[in-house]
């Protein structure tokens, strides 16, 4: 479905499951446990992964914080994208990556929700992507405090607009770790 011509893959993303990101996360334990869940699956798939880890001012190349959390591992063939932007595709080596593996599908997971989950799902589906959003596989910290909502609402919020997203020749979807799938 995917308006990029001859692009029929479909990849995960890992988005921003570093350390300093979700250590406060809300769910974090269950959300990480999801994510191996999808990564496991996509392997025994031979799907790509691709994962993405942010950097800037407040998270710096390296650091402890910056690392991805020890309960994930990326395997050496798995493709990096360093990132410095909520979108994951500014700026960054993305497009070519997943243009290299006939990519014209993402299933997207990770953090945060209202910040580079939202930026890179919207990137990807404006960009021509079809995108299914992992909707138990996200997750966020509480910015209550500065007038957002709870992050159960801001993931229930994301999810369920997501689900009804629409653009001529692509597809936008929601579903739980235990319904994806990576064919089709």
């Amino acid at each position: 479905m995917t308006t990029l011509s001859r692009r029929p893959n479909t990849a995960l993303m890992v988005i921003d499951v570093q350390n300093g990101v979700v250590a406060d996360a809300y769910d974090r334990d269950t959300v990480v446990t999801n994510i191996n869940a999808l990564l496991d699956k996509a392997r025994a798939e031979d799907v790509p992964v691709v994962w993405v880890q942010h950097s800037d001012a407040g998270l710096a190349r390296g650091t402890e914080p910056w690392q991805v959390v020890p309960e994930l591992q990326r395997l050496d063939d798995e493709a990096l994208v360093h990132k410095s932007y909520g979108d994951s595709f500014e700026e960054t080596d993305l497009e070519d990556v997943l243009a290299a593996a006939g990519v014209g599908r993402l299933v997207v997971s990770g953090a945060q929700s209202d910040a580079c989950i939202r930026s890179t799902i919207h990137g990807a589906f404006v960009r021509g992507y079809d995108v299914t959003l992992v909707g138990d596989a996200h997750t966020t910290e509480d910015l209550s405090a500065w007038g957002a909502p709870t992050p159960d609402k801001v993931i229930g919020h994301t999810n369920m607009y997501w689900q009804y997203q629409s653009a001529p020749g692509r597809t936008a979807a929601v579903c739980a770790t235990t319904d994806v799938t990576f064919i089709g």
